[in-house]
């Protein structure tokens, strides 16, 4: 199938659009795009929606801007400059104010750079001691966009706001100097867009440089649900695969982090057709996704989700809670919500399907995992712990917060006792350190 993006400029060529959205959700859309980046394309329109009652239906509700991802007070400015034809130029200013609300830069991302003989790498960033993610620069696009993504800010213009870069030697000078990494992950955007020929430019230096403490490499990629033909009929596909085979050889653990969001992505005969080709490699999917309201916000969602995904030779992995930025108001769920729903359907899966971990806050001091409710002398108390850490030693340790059933993110915690989380003075200590290293 030949590849054909849908934006604001030409969402409403879509025959769909314009015969099942009245022209006011058309405007809701156009309104909302001018804040949130919008792209979609033709085989999730043509196969993954149910177009009989599009409003209700969570594809559509992942990749098509929804009104209530702006406040009423934002969505009138942007309406209101739109219905009087204000100069483009007005829209993206007030836009772009609206955008500076909405935390660019969630988890701390920015304390991240990793630098080397003075030299910013300002297309990766190293959180985790074992981890390092890297931007390829042509990777910084997707085949479609969630309309959750916590990384929207990569795809509207601001310059300043994006992590990009394209010198992979000085990435393996890092990755060299630093033998505590074992994970290189290509993140974006989605370094899956990329053309194979490009991707090689990347790939084959790190193969080459055989670092010995590099093990595994991995792709952060959304593929296999937007465009699944990027493994079978686009015309480098064979050699994109081929590839994979190469890292493969060269004696890697090959990693294909995918991102499913709901099990209507799993149904159609063209991911069946990719993912077995992505296995036949020897690769190994794992797959991920926030928990989103209006979208998956169901335990059944989930269960039927992981089981399909075990039957078709993945590995569920992660859920994760919709991050502190962007429209979080619309699609986060607190963390008790979450975690029920986490724990039924985790209870209705068979061992199989419990490698998946969660709900997991990718937060400023690390991945931290809603544990459950429990009570300590009569009182409520929310559990957690680590899964990563700024800290290692963080990682596995228990500890309590008051009961909030409203909460959302680890900001919205107190501590159960005392006035700090026993990593808040360390993690603070830290930043510091970066902010003074980054400046």
């Amino acid at each position: 199938m030949r590849y054909r993006s849908y934006t604001v400029n030409n969402f409403r060529d879509i025959p769909q659009v314009r015969e099942r959205l009245t022209p006011e959700q058309q405007f809701d859309i156009e309104v909302v795009a001018q804040v949130f980046p919008f792209k979609t394309n033709n085989y999730v329109v043509d196969k993954l929606i149910n177009w009989e009652t599009p409003l209700e239906d969570p594809i559509f509700r992942l990749t098509f801007p929804q009104k209530g991802m702006l406040s009423e007070e934002d969505y009138t400015k942007i309406a209101d400059l739109l219905k009087k034809n204000a100069p483009k130029e007005l829209i993206k200013k007030k836009a772009n104010e609206i955008r500076m609300k909405l935390n660019p830069h969630p988890a701390g991302q920015k304390y991240n750079i990793p630098q080397i003989n003075g030299v910013k790498l300002h297309g990766a960033q190293h959180k985790y001691n074992e981890t390092i993610l890297f931007f390829p620069k042509q990777g910084q696009t997707c085949h479609a966009y969630c309309s959750f993504c916590f990384r929207w800010p990569q795809f509207v213009g601001i310059d300043e706001l994006k992590f990009a870069m394209k010198e992979v030697e000085i990435l393996i000078e890092y990755i060299k100097s630093r033998p505590e990494i074992t994970d290189l992950l290509f993140t974006g955007g989605d370094p899956l867009i990329m053309k194979t020929r490009v991707l090689r430019q990347y790939i084959e230096p790190i193969l080459k440089a055989d670092i010995p403490h590099l093990k595994t490499i991995r792709f952060g990629s959304k593929a296999l649900s937007f465009w699944p033909y990027r493994f079978t009929k686009d015309d480098d596909a064979e050699d994109l695969l081929n590839l994979f085979r190469e890292i493969k050889k060269s004696g890697y653990h090959l990693a294909y982090m995918a991102h499913f969001n709901h099990y209507q992505e799993l149904e159609t005969d063209e991911v069946k057709e990719a993912v077995d080709r992505i296995l036949s490699t020897g690769a190994v999917i794992r797959t991920q996704s926030p928990i989103l309201r209006h979208i998956n916000d169901s335990a059944h969602v989930w269960a039927e989700m992981w089981k399909k995904q075990v039957e078709m030779n993945m590995v569920p992995y992660y859920m994760f809670m919709a991050r502190d930025t962007g429209a979080q108001h619309y699609f986060g769920v607190s963390l008790v919500k979450a975690w029920e729903i986490f724990t039924d359907a985790f209870r209705s899966v068979s061992g199989i399907a419990r490698t998946v971990k969660g709900p997991s806050m990718s937060a400023t001091p690390g991945k931290v995992r809603m544990l459950g409710v429990s009570e300590i002398n009569g009182e409520k108390v929310m559990v957690l712990d680590f899964l990563q850490g700024r800290n290692p030693q963080w990682v596995g340790k228990p500890f309590f917060a008051k009961y909030n059933p409203d909460a959302m993110w680890l900001d919205d915690l107190e501590p159960f006792e005392g006035d700090k989380f026993f990593y808040e003075d360390e993690l603070n200590e830290m930043l510091e350190l970066e902010k003074i290293l980054n400046s």
